[in-house]
């Protein structure tokens, strides 16, 4: 096997201040940047006054964090208290001071061991987004009016999950050394200022952002225990370790997978264990819970049986999500070992996180946070990403209109016809990204990302590394080069040494 080129650490520095400006390579960011006095001076000294990229992409998210905050406030003053349509109408809904009531947070009943009133006996989130909840309950004060007490309620989790915000953009701007830019794709996503306050999922999607910077930073252990974290809060970052397996298997990185899969097992078991133990009943009501769960907003399988009239099972769309989850993964996997180049981490990750949101049997309107940061370092183009944006907001919109519609008894709002079209919207947008950036995989000289001679800013010990296991067209490049005049022929596969 080759040796890589090695490079002293004063090249590796003058590498990482050569940082790329969305400016000078997007026509988009260009265009927009006139707002603010045109691109950036090509003797510009970046990052030496006090407003380096990384502290004007947190100012900028806790900004649009703020904004988003001053969009619920006709639900804060009364939409959420005073009748369930208003909330719709407004756009401004939230679960949070909803189940401050409803999970007996209000009561002081401590998520997973008191049993609650109605349909649902326990909490039904996982362990660490429960201990969430639960801290802010404990900082909401007790007493006085139960308006009041929910309004602060909010208020204290829009606090903490401020803070979840401005991690997330930090790290997303850190991950790529020499992109710090992209961060504000994240920063000034629409969607993410409009859904940041609904749920809870702001906690996991910081968590897996300083994951994947660990990544990036060759900590393959300290990425595993903070995936694992991320898993104790929301299910979906666990796919990203499916993603690692496949570029490890290809770079043969088998001693670093193993210390994330171990990490991430472990860090999930400290977190789930004492609760599993202890009130076995309520730690499985989150699973319990999302195998019984009827098909819901959003979902494929809402379209599919809206439009066809036929309802579709919870049992039935457990089945169909799990045969198309398992498609969608297998189709990942050859892309991996199939592709002239090792895909990037960021890439791969994106993929398989948007293959659950379009399969899973319910899409809440929150679920676009867990995106935003991985497609922003893998497709950091603002054309595509505000496109893919735009499609979501109109969901956003779509999902509460249909709800004034459904809950007015159909005399105001979007009717179903205008709410499908808004998941199709969805379901289009998610797809047109995950098509670009499948075209990034396959054609690498139009990744933006690997442009200016970069690898995998995001793989850590993956960036630059030698394959070693390849299948197809990656097994012999310069054959299948010729086999464009003498036709195709069939690989197998190859073990490169």
């Amino acid at each position: 096997m080759p040796s890589l080129q090695k490079t002293s650490p004063q090249q590796d520095r003058s590498r990482d201040r050569a940082v790329v400006c969305p400016t000078h390579r997007d026509e988009v960011a260009a265009a927009g940047s006139e707002l603010i006095g045109g691109p950036v001076g090509r003797r510009a000294l970046l990052g030496t006054s006090a407003l380096t990229p990384v502290r004007v992409i947190a100012l900028v998210a806790i900004g649009m964090f703020a904004l988003g905050m001053v969009q619920k406030i006709p639900c804060y003053d009364w939409a959420w208290f005073r009748g369930s349509t208003s909330q719709y109408t407004h756009a401004c809904y939230s679960d949070i001071p909803h189940l401050f009531v409803g999970r007996g947070f209000a009561e002081g009943l401590v998520p997973y061991f008191d049993r609650l009133s109605g349909d649902i006996e326990f909490l039904e989130y996982p362990v660490l987004t429960g201990l969430f909840m639960e801290v802010a309950a404990w900082l909401t004060p007790d007493g006085g009016d139960m308006m009041h007490r929910e309004q602060t309620y909010w208020m204290i989790n829009s606090a903490m999950l401020m803070v979840c915000a401005a991690v997330m953009a930090v790290c997303v701007a850190r991950t790529h050394r020499r992109r710090p830019w992209d961060g504000l794709l994240v920063a000034l996503a629409p969607a993410f200022a409009l859904t940041a306050t609904i749920n809870w999922d702001l906690l996991a999607v910081a968590l897996t952002a300083v994951a994947v910077l660990m990544w990036s930073r060759g900590r393959p252990l300290a990425f595993g225990i903070l995936i694992g974290l991320a898993t104790a809060a929301k299910l979906y970052p666990v796919f990203l370790l499916g993603a690692l397996l496949l570029l490890c298997c290809r770079a043969g990185k088998w001693r670093e997978f193993s210390a994330s899969l171990l990490g991430a097992a472990g860090a999930w078991l400290v977190v789930n264990l004492p609760v599993m133990l202890l009130a076995p009943e309520g730690w499985k009501q989150f699973y319990t819970f999302s195998s019984e769960r009827n098909i819901d907003f959003g979902s494929l399988w809402l379209l599919v049986s809206q439009r066809t009239g036929e309802p579709i099972p919870p049992e039935t769309a457990n089945v169909f999500a799990a045969v198309l989850m398992l498609l969608a993964c297998a189709g990942i996997a050859v892309l991996a070992l199939t592709a002239p180049r090792r895909p990037r981490f960021a890439q791969l990750a994106f993929l398989v996180v948007a293959a659950f949101v379009l399969v899973n049997k319910v899409y809440s309107p929150q679920y676009v946070l867990w995106l935003i940061p991985l497609a922003a370092l893998a497709r950091p183009r603002w054309r595509d990403f505000l496109i893919w944006q735009a499609c979501e907001v109109m969901y956003f919109l779509g999902i509460w209109m249909y709800l004034a519609f459904t809950t007015s008894g159909n005399k105001q709002g979007l009717p179903t016809d205008g709410y499908h079209f808004a998941v199709i919207l969805h379901l289009l947008g998610t797809l047109f990204l995950c098509a670009v950036v499948v075209r990034d995989i396959l054609a690498p000289e139009r990744d933006v990302v690997r442009q200016d001679g970069s690898d995998d800013p995001s793989g850590g010990v993956l960036d630059g590394a030698e394959d070693v296991f390849v299948m197809g067209r990656a097994a012999h490049p310069a054959r299948h080069a010729a086999s464009a005049v003498e036709g195709p022929r069939v690989e197998w596969g190859a073990v490169r040494g």
